[in-house]
């Protein structure tokens, strides 16, 4: 009898596509180092002490991870790739979709968002003296940016609004990848058996980053009544006393909003829920100063809560553990699927949340989010990869999007 042996595929040898460009990303990484304090006054044009030392240590930590992250996912070689830019977390965005893909892309061109133009530009100066990496920066508008930069490239980074999203889509042509990094509602549930000072103390971390201007802060907190008032209580006598203070002042817990438009809503937000607020709510209009406000609905109030860039703490007491996978279940929810946070015993509602969400447990998001690993959720609205007329809704990597959706298109495989 013939025994018939099936083989083992051997996997082609990967090589990154522009590998002597790792110089360029270790000496951007000295820069962050040796001239730690020049990024830092770049950076305090839009952020406060604590958030601009983090970027730098979270911008190490990827361009550290970036050979393997490359060599792991496998991305074919691109010819151009354009970003249009977000307006908040200028050094990290720009080393997740500029510098990283540089190792497998040839030409890079980025359009900084209006609102943080200059800071960008000097940062890229700044930067690109080390790297001296084929990244070119456009001053054009929108538009020309589309109709020329965009429509010679392969992939488009874009991070703001779906609704914008959904413009831009429609511009490219069905074999340029799309990647959208949009909006999501990042649920902060504290269920039976969380350890409260954790749990307060996870909340005011994701909350305050970057003084409340951060995409990663929870929109709703979803606490157990059974633990509701001690949080409530001790969340608002820790809110008081964080410390106000200057962007460059190191000893301040937070700063003055730099988004004019986010303090008004959020202006707008507390006086339409003034009734909630439990501690905060004070404002300084000549200074966007806003103080930490926490609101607290009733018990299993129904919500769907804003995206706000500010320093508001959205509390919803829950009871039922059949009301929150509900309310999680909601398509308001489930749209802006992209990560979420549960600190106690909840089994059910992480295998819930899993489905499409990334859940950090007991940890808040910022602190398991890694750069040179896949990040978000399943929600249309949260990110999603789209190529030849789909939209894939899924967590997003540049160099993992590119190898799945443009791999098998590159290498004359089916789409």
């Amino acid at each position: 009898m013939t025994q018939i042996v099936a083989e083992t595929p051997v996997e082609t040898p990967y090589h990154i596509p522009f590998a002597d460009r790792m110089t360029g990303l270790h000496n951007v990484a000295d820069i962050l180092v040796d001239r730690r304090e020049e990024v830092l006054q770049v950076l305090y044009e839009s952020c406060n002490h604590k958030t601009a030392a983090g970027e730098i240590e979270v911008a190490l930590a990827a361009l550290a991870g970036a050979e393997q992250e490359v060599t792991g996912f496998r991305p074919p070689r691109l010819d151009q790739l354009a970003v249009l830019m977000p307006s908040n977390i200028p050094l990290y965005s720009y080393v997740l979709y500029l510098l990283i893909p540089s190792l497998y892309t040839e030409r890079l061109v980025f359009r900084p968002s209006g609102r943080i133009d200059s800071q960008l530009e000097r940062l890229h100066k700044l930067l690109g003296e080390a790297h001296r990496l084929p990244i070119r920066l456009r001053q054009t508008g929108q538009r020309d940016f589309l109709e020329n930069d965009v429509a010679d490239s392969q992939v488009l980074v874009f991070t703001g609004s779906f609704e914008n999203a959904e413009k831009i889509r429609p511009q490219l042509r069905k074999d340029q990848l799309f990647l959208y990094f949009g909006q999501g509602v990042n649920p902060f549930v504290v269920g039976p058996g969380a350890d409260l000072g954790d749990a307060v103390d996870g909340a005011i971390r994701a909350r305050m980053l970057n003084s409340g201007q951060d995409c990663f802060g929870p929109d709703v907190y979803f606490v157990h009544t059974s633990l509701s008032s001690q949080f409530c209580n001790l969340l608002s006598r820790r809110v008081r006393s964080l410390k106000h203070g200057r962007y460059e002042d190191p000893t301040a817990d937070y700063g003055s909003m730099y988004y004019l438009d986010a303090f008004e809503d959020a202006i707008s937000h507390l006086m339409d829920n003034r009734s909630f607020i439990l501690v905060g709510g004070r404002a300084d209009l000549t200074e966007s100063h806003l103080a930490p406000t926490v609101l607290v609905r009733p018990v299993e109030s129904a919500t769907n809560p804003p995206e706000l860039f500010a320093p508001i703490f959205n509390v919803v007491p829950y009871t039922s553990g059949e009301w929150l996978h509900r309310t999680l279940r909601h398509q308001y929810f489930e749209e802006r699927a992209m990560a979420a946070t549960v600190y106690g015993d909840e089994p059910e509602l992480i295998e819930l949340l899993r489905r499409r969400h990334t859940v950090s447990l007991n940890a808040t998001v910022a602190d398991i989010e890694n750069g040179n690993e896949p990040f978000g959720g399943r929600g249309v609205r949260a990110n999603y990869a789209a190529v030849g007329g789909v939209r894939h809704t899924e967590p997003l990597l540049i160099s993992k999007a590119v190898a799945d959706h443009l791999g098998p298109r590159l290498s004359g495989g089916a789409a």
